[in-house]
């Protein structure tokens, strides 16, 4: 019972493997943007709120 004769591909020749671009996959950017309209929206409450106080208290 040999084992050379058990490979069920051919053997590997030549340069290496390349391996294929990277891409982003498709939720990273919806998280990223998710992300950003966060901090934007809290950016806004916070600042219209600081507005509101200031506007009563003067």
């Amino acid at each position: 019972m040999s084992l050379l004769g058990s490979r069920r591909s051919a053997p590997r020749r030549g340069a290496s493997r390349r391996r294929p671009p990277r891409r982003l996959a498709p939720g990273t950017v919806d998280r990223w943007l998710d992300r950003v309209v966060d901090v934007a929206v809290i950016t806004a409450l916070l600042v219209s709120g600081t507005a509101l106080v200031l506007t009563w208290l003067l």
